[in-house]
């Protein structure tokens, strides 16, 4: 899941770098911070365990009443005419090639849990970069970079971090927020932060 959203994330805010030169302004976000804090996600993420502990308890009962029939198969097996045999054993194959035909189904690329996972977090994406947009056009950002995950970014001062601004812009007030602040124009890493909490590492600005 963090692998799909992060490459979204990458190629969205590249947009932002396209025509960057000297003298533009910059600033950065951590897209794990805000969807840490966004309950759309959070309900997206728990249904898509829901659904992937159904189906997956779907398939082992499957399975499980494959074992059986083998077992069973095999303890009469000596009582069986050779057509009999023949039509046990073809049932146990075409039982297990349908389970594993769902399996596929379900998990497999491109499979039901994936095209769920588009349709519930797409939307969530798309509003958290119009979000980071408005933030940018806001602020007159040139380039925004993600912190989230695997950056390139080694050092990034707090007094740059807008996660707050575009969690504001997305209706988490601070009091919703894991740490931040109650005044849009003071991020992460501000003056509020430092009074009410803020991310490790995060310092007061000065």
């Amino acid at each position: 899941m963090k692998q799909f959203l992060k490459a979204f994330f990458f190629i969205a805010l590249a947009l932002f770098s396209s025509s960057a030169s000297i003298g533009q302004r910059y600033a950065y976000v951590d897209t794990e911070y805000i969807l840490q804090n966004l309950d759309s996600y959070q309900d997206a993420q728990k249904e898509l365990d829901r659904i992937s502990t159904q189906w997956q308890k779907e398939i082992e009962q499957r399975y499980e009443a494959i074992d059986r029939l083998y077992k069973a198969y095999q303890a009469e097996k000596v009582l069986l005419t050779e057509d009999m045999r023949k039509d046990r054993e073809d049932e146990i194959i075409r039982q297990e090639d349908e389970a594993k035909s769902l399996q596929r189904q379900r998990f497999g690329v491109d499979g039901d849990l994936f095209r769920r996972r588009e349709e519930l977090i797409q939307p969530i994406q798309e509003e958290i970069f119009q979000a980071i947009k408005q933030v940018a056009d806001g602020g007159g950002f040139s380039v925004i970079f993600d912190k989230a995950g695997q950056s390139n970014i080694l050092y990034a001062d707090p007094r740059y971090d807008k996660s707050d601004r575009v969690l504001s812009r997305l209706g988490v007030s601070a009091s919703d927020r894991e740490r931040g602040d109650s005044d849009e124009n003071t991020d992460k890493g501000g003056s509020n932060a430092g009074q009410q909490g803020s991310k490790s590492g995060d310092s007061p600005r000065r």
